[in-house]
């Protein structure tokens, strides 16, 4: 009797992310102790690359862990040292921890981004524990750079966050960071104040505290929303989301902070979408139009929208395809000063959304002129 075996087929390699307000809230001091329990399970574990920034605490749990050695690389007259890809790839452990998720390799590396190695070992089937500051990801760039007035210039694609299986939110208070950064926990006493003063302000660290929070609640809802769809079980309550339909009209700032203030009480995303004809010049025909909806858009990614622009020579359409796609709850449209005639020769983007979309809250804000500054 001849005997069948079935080979069984490896599970995809799985991504832990551990998501941080800001350096020196302990992303990488969790990462390792949750590697270390994992070494007292039985699970092979190694450092791919770890930063200790000089914490002692951190480097001890280093000292416990076995260590893949780093590349040389000559660069410039001297000698860097960057993540070995090949040796890791070569030890082929079950999982490996790669700290500083955003970081750019030094040129002459495997890869230009160290996202981009981690994606090299997914693939190869290694599992990978990485630590990121929610700053790095890719749309929120912005609205950082203006929130604490410096440039973050290495980011990670949003992808990349969302492939994650898991992502751990390593959160601490306001009081508590700045108090570590006066410590000398985070830099050195030369920069503290400077940091105090900049980066690590009240406002800034809170607003990148409810980002940090918001993205790791939105990606639990979606990892669980894609469990129940997989199990072919009852999904939960579809969250609120708030969309605001912005124009080059002035006055369009009161719909962009109504937006802000609806997303914020209901605690959930928000888009602020504008949609651009196929023909649009971009401002050569109207200048000020043009800068106006930049700064729309500037003031909306500030306030924490995702800005999406649509190109479609019907603006209803557009707007009613995005909010049947992404479930949008809540749309908040405004209302300049038409005359009836003019709606009837002219149509009404409002009215053929109504007409089409049902199950949806519609917040029309009266849109006046803004008053002549004196």
């Amino acid at each position: 009797m001849s005997e069948i075996v079935l080979e069984r087929q490896q599970e995809p390699a799985k991504l832990r992310v551990y998501l941080g307000a800001a350096p020196g809230v302990g992303k990488t001091y969790h990462m390792l102790n949750d590697a270390l329990l994992k070494r007292k399970q039985g699970v092979d574990v190694v450092i791919g690359l770890v930063e200790s920034h000089g914490r002692k605490e951190t480097a001890e749990q280093i000292r416990d862990l076995e260590i893949v050695p780093q590349r040389v690389i000559p660069y410039r007259g001297v000698d860097l040292k960057e993540m070995d890809v090949d040796a890791i790839l070569a030890r082929h452990p079950d999982t490996v921890i790669v700290d500083e998720l955003a970081h750019t390799n030094v040129p002459g590396s495997r890869n230009r981004k160290r996202y981009e190695d981690v994606l090299e070992l997914l693939d190869a089937g290694i599992n990978v524990m990485t630590a990121v500051n929610i700053q790095h990801l890719e749309t929120l760039n912005d609205a950082v750079n203006r929130s604490a007035n410096t440039v973050i210039r290495e980011t990670v694609p949003d992808n990349l966050f969302k492939r994650a299986d898991e992502v751990v939110n390593v959160d601490v208070t306001v009081e508590e960071l700045r108090s570590r950064l006066r410590e000398g926990k985070i830099y050195a006493p030369e920069k503290v104040e400077q940091s105090l003063a900049n980066f690590f302000r009240k406002g800034n660290l809170n607003l990148l505290r409810e980002l940090s929070l918001r993205a790791t609640a939105e990606q639990v809802s979606k990892r669980a929303s894609d469990y129940r769809r997989t199990q072919g079980l009852e999904q939960a309550p579809v969250p609120d989301k708030v969309m605001v339909c912005l124009s080059t009209r002035p006055g369009t700032e009161r719909l962009i902070r109504v937006g802000a203030r609806v997303a914020g009480r209901l605690a959930t995303n928000w888009y602020a979408v504008y949609v651009a004809r196929p023909d649009e010049d971009k401002g050569h025909g109207d200048p000020e139009a043009y800068q106006r909806i930049e700064e729309y858009q500037r003031m909306a990614r500030d306030l924490g929208a995702q800005v999406v622009v649509l190109t479609d020579k019907n603006v209803s359409d557009a707007l009613i395809r995005f909010a049947q796609q992404e479930s949008i709850s809540h749309v908040i449209f405004g209302q300049p000063v038409r005359s009836r005639l003019d709606i009837l020769l002219r149509g009404s983007v409002l009215n053929k959304f109504l007409s089409q979309i049902r199950d949806v809250t519609v917040q029309v804000v009266p849109m006046h002129k803004p008053l002549r500054k004196m």
